[in-house]
């Protein structure tokens, strides 16, 4: 990897800028009304209470939410675009939004009791996710191109 570039440090930059995008998405659902029942942020508050012993607030889910979204998929966008299919970062990012979607809907939604897919919320659960994650990773992409268009490249060799 070219550390020069620092493509960590800017996946994790990406992952940020991403994370909001799908927060205020996130957050027009809720105002909107749109399957309240659906609450990701204090889903993980729930797990960080169950499976860490944390409080159980909202801040609690919102900083896990920033920590994986940031940190996690920031990096792991970084560590696997050079082997994602095509060219476009955005094309790319799309791709990882779906891994990541699909990442959520086997493991996370089940630790949180909403079964796989997070059938309990219904058909729309996984529709509605999915569309966010890809909004997510379409940014996630956008930017790290961005970022990386004069220093680095998305091919293998700067990974």
């Amino acid at each position: 990897m070219n550390m020069q570039c620092n493509t960590l440090g800017k996946g994790m930059i990406a992952g940020f800028v991403a994370t909001i995008a799908l927060s205020l998405l996130m957050i027009a659902k809720s105002v909107m009304g749109f399957m309240p029942d659906l609450n990701v942020i204090a889903m993980l508050s729930s797990m960080a209470h169950t499976y860490m012993g944390l409080p159980q607030t909202m801040l609690i889910g919102w900083i896990l939410h920033f920590a994986i979204g940031t940190i996690a998929w920031g990096i792991l966008f970084v560590l696997l675009a050079p082997h994602l299919p095509g060219t476009n970062p955005i094309v790319k990012g799309l791709i990882f939004g779906t891994i990541a979607w699909l990442a959520m809907m086997i493991i996370v939604m089940p630790m949180a009791g909403a079964g796989v897919f997070g059938w309990k919320f219904g058909m729309r659960a996984p529709v509605a996710t999915w569309m966010l994650h890809l909004v997510y990773g379409a940014v996630l992409g956008y930017v790290y191109g961005k970022l990386t268009v004069r220093s680095c490249s998305l091919t293998a060799e700067s990974a």
